[in-house]
């Protein structure tokens, strides 16, 4: 599993998340810039599905983080379109009474030192936001993501948004 610094834990999520994740959810920032719903019982039992169903068919692992009092702060993911392509795609989100601490660099960070070493064919990992969703740019630029590019607005994404990448890390030997 992952590991991240300053007290995060990083672990596959689970059933019994549920109550977690409907107060979390329970965010307009959150709502604005992802597609995470679960206002009641029965979206977050269906967003916890599609999580499982990731880990289970091997082309999404997606990773409840909590804190050093084991409260829900975040969520890290790997998605992979595409396995044999040497290319996946990151994404993370902040509960709203989570933001400011550093969780989700510290989150990502975990996460992408996870991939590199788990999945070695993987050459790079592309991370799209929003173009004005500055948070995010700013927590990728400070996780070794630059940026690469401006993409043009297209569904479900009513704006523009930025690409960052960060390459695997040439090994010596």
């Amino acid at each position: 599993m992952p590991r991240a610094t300053g007290g995060l834990t990083l672990r596959p999520w689970r059933d019994d998340d549920a109550a977690a994740l409907i107060v979390a959810a329970d965010d307009p920032m959150l709502r604005r810039w992802t597609k995470v719903r679960a206002a009641d019982a029965d979206e977050a039992r269906e967003w916890l599905g599609v999580q499982h169903r990731g880990w289970q068919a091997g082309d999404r692992y997606s990773f409840a983080v909590l804190d050093d009092g084991q409260r829900l702060v975040a969520n890290v993911a790997l998605k992979l379109p595409d396995p044999g392509a040497g290319v996946a795609e990151v994404g993370y989100w902040t509960a709203g009474y989570a933001r400011g601490q550093g969780v989700a660099p510290r989150a990502l960070a975990a996460l992408t030192g996870w991939v590199f070493a788990t999945f070695p064919g993987l050459r790079r990992l592309d991370l799209l936001h929003q173009i004005d969703n500055t948070a995010s740019c700013r927590v990728a630029q400070k996780c070794g993501y630059p940026y690469e590019a401006t993409l043009r607005a297209e569904a479900p994404y009513p704006r523009e948004g930025h690409l960052h990448v960060r390459y695997q890390p040439v090994r010596d030997g």
